[in-house]
């Protein structure tokens, strides 16, 4: 699969919302937002953009890191990543490449297909908060392709669905500016700008089938 049709795009999501609303996941999910080409109106749909804002496990299990350690050769399960999950689960189990289960890996084997192209972006802070956070590292770094996309919509907040924003997005009623125009709007230079939003064209171009990266804020 290289692309959605925009229907079936709003279909995939809410799919993977029902999914994260009924199943047990390897961290608990607060947040679901779209953003990118959906969100946009586009059609069809290059890739499908998603944000999950994660809480963390706070309580440790020794016992059962010590299981799953013994049984997958995975740490930090109990820890970072839900137990329980991993025992309905054992297959979503990823881990860093330092061996320690990594929520943002567990979570995208879960919610998403290897072939589809569908990016997931996962994080401890909300949208919102992130996309400030991200614009301000990037303009201290010049690293513009870490640029997080402002032009989103949320879907699902603290177990609760949007109704109102899947019909827009299935009438394509979202009205946005240009992702330069978006990011001058929220304290980029028009220079800048432009020469952020292009190296964010440039890096999801050269994204293919299921991607994931994890954010710590």
């Amino acid at each position: 699969m290289t692309e959605f049709a925009r229907a079936e795009a709003v279909d995939r999501i809410e799919r993977l919302v029902e999914t994260v609303a009924t199943e047990t996941m390897p961290v608990p999910i607060r947040e679901i937002w779209v953003y990118g080409d959906l969100v946009l109106g586009l059609d069809p749909v290059e890739r499908l953009d998603i944000y999950l804002t994660k809480d963390l496990l706070f309580h440790g299990d020794d016992e059962r890191e010590a299981e799953f350690r013994d049984s997958h050769g995975v740490e930090g399960i109990g820890k970072t990543v839900s137990a329980e999950w991993a025992d309905e689960h054992p297959e979503f189990i990823r881990a860093n490449p330092n061996g320690y289960a990594a929520p943002e890996k567990c979570l995208a084997a879960h919610l998403v297909g290897e072939s589809e192209p569908i990016h997931l972006e996962v994080c401890n802070a909300s949208f919102e908060d992130n996309v400030t956070q991200r614009l301000k590292g990037a303009m201290a770094r010049e690293n513009y392709e870490q640029v997080l996309d402002p032009r989103g919509a949320c879907l699902w907040l603290d177990g609760q669905r949007s109704t109102d924003a899947f019909e827009k997005l299935r009438n394509g009623e979202f009205v946005f500016p240009t992702l330069a125009e978006a990011l001058s709007m929220i304290g980029m230079g028009g220079d800048e700008a432009d020469r952020a939003a292009d190296a964010v064209r440039d890096y999801r171009e050269r994204q293919a089938g299921a991607t994931v990266r994890g954010d710590v804020v």
